[in-house]
């Protein structure tokens, strides 16, 4: 997978006409093909769940990568998982407090490419990650890629795909530590349209 999104970055960023290449461009969410997926470890099995995003402020900046910013909101209220009990224990008030705290916020603050003259080797996304009104800094792995059917050179549809772990007990999501792993890995799908 990694190769694949490493192939189609490439390919975006050698099609682009350099005319595309020398500004910041504002993008909007497609919220109904985005949604924040998670990996939690109940009782020694790996369990999935996700959250819906609910908003985005992504801003890329194709000439200078590095400049580019990502501000985004996630839907705790609406989180699921493949049990009910689990995604009830999730949002209680001794894990999410979805009641107190419903969403959740990441606010990059450095965008690191793997190598600036090449993107399509991924990068660092560097951050504040709010959870339970508590923000720690984050670092996670990111790519973006053109979406699936767009033209050669057509930049108006990405896709971003972003991964990572956090411990939940730093936010203090301390809730049923004895049967839910303190470790929680992210696998963030984002879609966006350029707002222009």
């Amino acid at each position: 997978m990694r190769r694949l999104i490493a192939a189609i970055t490439a390919l975006v960023l050698t099609s682009l006409p350099l005319a595309a290449l020398a500004e910041r461009v504002p993008y909007r969410l497609q919220a109904d093909r985005s949604e924040v997926g998670f990996v939690f470890n109940l009782s020694g099995a790996k369990n999935r769940g996700s959250m819906p995003v609910r908003a985005a402020d992504i801003v890329i900046d194709f000439d200078r990568f590095s400049n580019s910013t990502a501000d985004v909101t996630v839907d705790v209220s609406r989180a699921r998982t493949g049990l009910i009990f689990a995604t009830e224990a999730l949002k209680a008030g001794s894990v999410l407090n979805a009641s107190a705290h419903p969403t959740i916020r990441f606010q990059s603050t450095a965008i690191r490419p793997n190598d600036p003259r090449n993107l399509s080797a991924g990068g660092k996304i560097d951050g504040n990650l709010t959870i339970r009104g508590i923000t720690r800094p984050v670092t996670l792995d990111a790519a973006v890629f053109r979406q699936q059917g767009s033209a050669e050179g057509d930049l108006s549809q990405l896709s971003f795909r972003i991964s990572g772990t956090v411990n939940r007990s730093d936010f203090g999501a301390t809730g049923y530590s004895d049967l839910v792993a303190d470790q929680i890995r992210l696998d963030i799908a984002a879609r966006v349209i350029a707002a222009r």
